[in-house]
């Protein structure tokens, strides 16, 4: 598959079958095309060639799906909404666009948001969260959509050890429960301990495979350059001089 803005062509060359249940890293460096191509698989974004299929079919049949969690900075925070109201957006598709939410909706809300760690805290307006709970909010929102596949967007950038915690649990859950997730993160050390198969991106597919196979020396030289060193297999990122 391939994705362009215009003449410039953003990601190519990406071809990868998933299985049901994994928990995939998305890693490359910066502008390498993690975000268009999770934008792609969500449907967001037009695909200039090749296709998305999943379970078999068209990827278009089952964006109802498919829950995306955006980038922190791509979220109007001010927006006059609750915690609440964001969470149960994820039942808009099964609802209807022109139903509001009713009772049982407010319940599920409730109990994602309970199960993240902010239970009674869903009349709040979304201003008055931290980032971490605020990246909470939109990950219970995945939640409640009972996806068959999550996309995360960088979603531990500024995000302290207790809300990864909470975040990497829910990960574990949906991929007990055969939900397959795609994590787009610069956290190389936490891609190696933490998932089952790892796609290297720079524009083009470098690598995608196993983790323990496909998270190496050489495969991540291939996608970062001079951007990264690697030392007895642990990644570290070089300072700018």
């Amino acid at each position: 598959m391939a994705v362009a803005y215009g003449h410039n062509l953003a990601v190519c060359d990406v071809t990868a079958e998933v299985p049901r249940g994994s928990i995939v890293g998305l890693i490359g460096p910066n502008g390498s095309g993690k975000s268009t191509l999770l934008k792609a698989i969500a449907g967001s974004v037009p695909l200039s060639a090749g296709s998305i299929r999943f379970g078999g079919q068209p990827a278009g049949r089952f964006t109802g799906r498919i829950a995306y969690v955006p980038q922190r900075e791509e979220v109007n925070w001010d927006f006059p909404v609750t915690a609440r109201d964001v969470v149960a957006m994820g039942r808009y598709r099964a609802l209807g666009w022109l139903r509001w939410p009713g009772r049982r909706e407010r319940a599920a809300a409730n109990a994602a948001l309970a199960a993240l760690g902010l239970e009674g805290m869903g009349d709040r307006h979304i201003s008055q969260f931290s980032g971490g709970q605020q990246q909470r909010i939109f990950l219970a929102r995945a939640m409640v959509q009972e996806p068959e596949l999550v996309l995360l967007d960088e979603p531990f950038t500024g995000v302290d050890v207790r809300n990864r915690e909470v975040f990497h649990a829910q990960i574990r859950r949906f991929a007990e429960a055969g939900v397959t997730v795609l994590v787009a993160t610069h956290d190389l050390d936490e891609v190696r301990a933490t998932t089952t198969h790892v796609l290297l991106l720079n524009r083009r597919m470098v690598a995608f495979g196993p983790t323990a196979a496909t998270f190496t020396p050489a495969n991540l030289r291939a996608a970062f350059g001079g951007q990264v060193a690697v030392f007895e297999q642990v990644p570290v990122f070089e300072r700018a001089p």
